[in-house]
C-alpha cells in the first residue's frame, strides 16, 4: 500500500529530501519515497507498506531512473520480508515492473538472494529479513559512492576532450539525485562542472510526453544554481547547427554487451544529430545497468507505456488558478491511438564513451566494455 506522507517546505534542495529511506515507525517499516510525479510543483512523500504499493508507485513513475529504482527493488523485497509477505511472489512482482531498467531485477534479485541465504536450513524468516534489508542498505551505500566515481571520470573525460575548459552540454530526461543514492549519473557529471566553474550553460531537454526534463532535471538545475535553459526536444537540431552544444550527457536504464544503450526515448536522436555535428555523446551509467546478458540492442524489451500519456495532459495535483487539480486536458481527437515508447537503443557506433564507476570506455565495443566489468570483478573479488 502507498499513501501520501509528508508535504516538505519550499527551501529544501533535492538532496535534503531523500528520493528514498526506509523507516521504521511503530506500525511497521514503510519504504518512503519522494513522489516524483508531483514535482516541481509540491514536495510530497510517498509511503509504502507492503510490495505492491511499490510496484504501483513505479509504475506510475512516483519512483523512477535505473539506478534507484534498483535500489527500491531492493528495499521492497526486504519491505515484503519485513512485513511477512510472501517474499517470493513479491520479488517477481518487483522485478516485472518495468522490463526495460536491468537495475531493477538486479535489486531484487540480489536481497532475494541475501533473503534465501538467511533463511538457511531452518527457516530463520527473522534473520532472513535482517539479511534483505542489510542488502538494500549495502546496494543504496554503493550506488551513492559510484555516483562520486563517476563523476569524477566524467570531468576528466570532459577535460580531456574539451581542453578550453568551458562547457555547453545538452542532457535528456533525467539523471540527477532523484535517480540515485548519490547524486547521479550523467547530471552528477554536469554538476562536478558546474562546481569547478567549467559549465558555461545546461541545455535541458524537455522529454516528452512526461517531461521529466522540465519537471525534474531544471528543478534540480535550479536548486543547483546551475546556469541551465530548457528547450522543446524538437529544438536541439538548432542548438547543434548554430554550434551551441559541446558534448551531450546522458544516462542509461540498460547497456547491453556490444554497447547499445537503451535510454529514455529520444535519446537516440540526439545521438545522431551529434554524430553529424561531431559533438561528442557520452553515456553515464553505474556498472549495474550493464548487463552481459543482454547480447545487443536488438534484444532490449522496450517499454511500450498507455496512449494516454501521450494524447491527454494531466494538471497538477495542487490547485493553481483557472485549473482543476488532477484534471485530464485532451490534446489529440477522441480515439486517436498513440505510439508510446517509454525508451529506445543507440548503437554503440554513436556513442563517444561510456563512463561507468569503474572508469571509462572508449570506443565503445563488446570488448572493451567487457574488459572494464572484468577488471571490476577482479577489484571486487581483492
Amino acid at each position: 500500500m502507498a499513501d501520501q506522507y509528508a508535504q516538505t517546505g519550499d527551501d529544501k534542495r533535492p538532496t535534503d529530501i531523500p528520493v528514498l529511506r526506509w523507516e521504521e515507525p511503530a506500525e511497521g517499516p514503510a519504504l518512503v519515497l519522494l513522489d516524483q510525479t508531483r514535482l516541481p510543483v509540491e514536495e510530497v512523500e510517498l509511503v509504502c507498506t507492503d510490495a505492491q504499493g511499490l510496484v504501483q508507485a513505479i509504475r506510475t513513475l512516483a519512483v523512477r531512473g535505473a539506478p534507484v529504482l534498483g535500489i527500491a527493488g531492493a528495499y521492497g523485497v526486504a519491505l515484503a520480508a519485513a512485513r511477512g509477505f510472501d517474499v517470493d511472489e513479491a520479488a517477481v512482482a518487483l522485478a516485472g515492473a518495468r522490463p526495460t531498467a536491468v537495475n531493477l531485477a538486479k535489486g531484487v534479485r540480489r536481497a532475494h538472494a541475501a533473503y534465501q541465504a538467511g533463511l538457511g536450513a531452518e527457516g530463520d524468516r527473522e534473520r532472513a529479513a535482517r539479511d534483505a534489508l542489510a542488502a538494500a542498505r549495502a546496494l543504496h551505500r554503493e550506488d551513492a559512492e559510484a555516483s562520486a566515481a563517476m563523476a569524477g571520470h566524467g570531468l576528466a573525460l570532459l577535460d580531456e576532450l574539451m581542453p578550453g575548459g568551458q562547457h555547453r552540454i545538452l542532457t535528456h530526461c533525467n539523471t540527477g539525485a532523484l535517480v540515485s543514492g548519490g547524486e547521479g549519473t550523467a547530471f552528477a557529471v554536469a554538476l562536478a562542472a558546474h562546481r569547478v566553474g567549467r559549465l558555461t550553460r545546461l541545455w535541458v531537454g524537455e522529454t516528452r510526453p512526461l517531461l521529466q526534463g522540465s519537471r525534474l532535471t531544471a528543478y534540480e538545475a535550479a536548486r543547483a544554481g546551475m546556469a541551465y535553459t530548457l528547450l522543446t526536444d524538437n529544438a536541439a537540431g538548432s542548438l547543434f547547427a548554430a554550434g551551441e552544444v559541446d558534448a551531450v550527457l546522458v544516462g542509461a536504464d540498460r547497456i547491453a554487451a556490444d554497447g547499445s544503450v537503451a535510454n529514455k526515448v529520444g535519446t537516440y536522436p540526439l545521438a545522431v544529430l551529434a554524430k553529424y555535428h561531431h559533438v561528442p555523446f557520452i553515456v553515464v551509467a553505474p556498472g549495474t545497468t550493464v548487463d552481459p546478458d543482454t547480447p545487443d540492442g536488438s534484444s532490449v524489451e522496450v517499454e511500450q507505456r498507455a496512449g494516454h500519456e501521450v494524447t491527454e495532459v494531466t494538471a497538477p495535483q495542487v490547485p493553481m488558478a483557472g485549473v482543476e487539480a488532477g484534471g485530464v486536458f485532451p490534446v489529440a481527437p477522441l480515439g486517436t491511438q498513440a505510439y508510446n515508447p517509454a525508451f529506445d537503443v543507440t548503437p554503440p557506433e554513436l556513442v563517444t564513451a561510456i563512463v561507468t564507476e569503474w572508469g571509462v570506455v572508449s570506443p565503445v565495443t563488446a570488448e572493451g566494455l567487457g574488459e572494464l566489468c572484468a577488471r571490476s570483478r577482479q577489484v571486487t573479488i581483492k
